[in-house]
């Protein structure tokens, strides 16, 4: 792997910490994700499944999990399966994890190879009373492909009807909403990474400059600093374009008086970071262009000081609501009586503002968690306030990665120029 070497002990503690919210006799089986095809024999680069990897720091594919924490045989309470590798494997894909090198990487001591898994299961279903399996479960989520976890859910009912089968998805978002100190390390570490791309770009963007170009700059630096690649796909959106949210066709001209609203984030032995910026693309903000984003960044300095413990989404997305519609009665894009006769279910802020203020980050950039679990320490929250007008094709988002502190919060993204003078500052070095 590109990433450094992860203490086992995140894995151990990870385990420690699942095992205590299993039911007695219980199992609990995880799948690692597929191989995705493209066409005829290509292939896209493998990402390992979160959950998996989690538990086991097993970053390949073809592995299964299993934790049994009552079996009676004690090499059988926790198991890390693995495709055996073969002279030609090593050939053609190459090094795959030995048994000695699993071990040392999960501190799972029973490493067995995939082929033992159909001839332990029946000992292990045996024992088991309930049997936990794993499915992507996220609210924004919408799959149309049949995944390892999902063929499997479907044998194993088949093969063991009898059995009681329960959803591991609610104790995996429980646990994996708060973060340990190795996964903020490993966290800071793919901030820092996107801060040393939006550095490059801030004396590479001027006019002219085509949106893949500067995309092209992001990949090189996340590359060069042991980043698999972007934890998502890069948003370049220059002029009008920062007006459609999930903009990724990256392919217009950035031109002299535009605004460019750059999402990206590094991923970092599978963590993600996730940052929002908007420079001028002639290193000079307009009077209207500077009025705007000072707006911007007033609403997100607002929101940051609240993502602290003890408050909860729904009151702190109201607030941070509010804190817009004044911010846009001063743009003279609302008015005040409008907004005092408005319709509370449907705030007049929604048609400049439009998405969400913040999200869980982590393995994944929309984390998993449940959504309305009051904010607690260790917990990574983005702060992503925006307001889009497509009248004046100006689009304006800020971004930063927030982890929630014992006495207060912890910007992972501090050090990332924000300032409207500080960007205008370094553009023009």
């Amino acid at each position: 792997m590109r990433y450094g070497s992860i203490s086992p002990d995140l894995f151990t503690e990870n385990r420690r910490r699942f095992r205590e919210q299993l039911p007695p006799a219980s199992l609990a089986i995880f799948h690692s994700n597929d191989v995705m095809p493209t066409n005829a024999d290509g292939t896209m680069a493998f990402r390992q499944n979160n959950d998996l990897f989690y538990l086991s720091g097993a970053d390949q594919e073809e592995s299964i999990l299993v934790i049994f924490p009552d079996a009676v045989l004690p090499q059988y309470r926790e198991i890390l399966f693995l495709k055996e590798t073969s002279e030609h494997i090593l050939v053609w894909e190459g090094y795959k994890l030995t048994k000695e090198q699993a071990r040392e990487q999960s501190g799972i001591p029973t490493i067995m190879w995939l082929e033992s898994f159909k001839s332990v299961l029946p000992a292990l279903m045996n024992e088991a009373e309930n049997v936990y399996l794993n499915s992507n479960e996220h609210i924004r989520s919408t799959v149309e492909v049949e995944t390892r976890d999902a063929r499997f859910i479907k044998w194993i009912k088949e093969a063991y009807p009898l059995h009681q089968y329960r959803r591991v998805a609610r104790i995996m978002h429980q646990l994996r909403a708060v973060k340990s100190p190795e996964e903020i390390r490993l966290m800071q570490k793919a901030a820092d990474i996107t801060e040393k791309a939006f550095r490059r770009l801030l004396g590479f963007v001027k006019p002219g400059v085509m949106e893949y170009e500067i995309e092209a700059e992001i990949f090189h630096e996340f590359l060069r600093n042991a980043s698999r690649g972007p934890a998502y796909g890069s948003i370049i959106a220059s002029g009008a374009n920062a007006c459609i949210l999930h903009y990724v066709s990256n392919d217009r001209e950035c031109r002299d008086g535009d605004v460019l609203l750059m999402d990206f984030g590094a991923e970092y032995a599978n963590y993600a970071a996730d940052l929002s910026r908007s420079i001028p693309v002639n290193g000079t903000f307009t009077k209207r262009q500077r009025a705007v984003y000072e707006a911007v960044l007033s609403v997100m300095k607002f929101a940051t000081a609240r993502l602290v413990p003890g408050g909860n989404i729904e009151e702190y997305h109201a607030a941070v609501g509010r804190q817009m519609e004044q911010e846009l009665i001063k743009l003279d894009l609302l008015n005040a009586q409008d907004v005092k006769n408005q319709d509370p279910a449907a705030p007049l802020y929604k048609k400049y503002f439009m998405h969400g203020t913040s999200h869980y980050l982590g393995l994944d950039v929309h984390d998993v968690g449940y959504k309305y679990r009051t904010f607690e320490p260790g917990m990574v929250y983005t702060c992503e306030p925006g307001i889009y007008i497509r009248e004046e094709g100006l689009g304006i988002r800020l971004e930063n990665d927030i982890l929630i502190t014992k006495t207060g919060n912890d910007d992972l993204m501090k050090n990332i120029p924000l300032e409207a003078a500080d960007i205008e500052r370094l553009m023009k070095r």
